[in-house]
């Protein structure tokens, strides 16, 4: 569980870089990593971040059953 623990971490790591990247592209004006439309950073943040709930949430669970 600590392995799925840390994919989770990892994850939502992801996700602020990529929300962070959004930010930046807004100011620059620029295109960063291939998008078109702003927009499609924060779908992608997004898809990281229900990863990173769903580990959680089953992390949690896990734990809770062996207790």
């Amino acid at each position: 569980m600590k392995a799925l623990n840390w994919i989770g971490w990892i994850s939502a790591g992801i996700g602020a870089i990529i929300v962070l990247l959004a930010a930046i592209s807004i100011v620059a004006g620029k295109n960063i990593l291939g998008f078109g439309h702003v927009v499609n950073y924060f779908h992608a943040a997004n898809s990281f971040f229900l990863l990173t709930i769903a580990l959680f949430i089953v992390v949690n669970r896990c734990e809770c059953n062996r207790k």
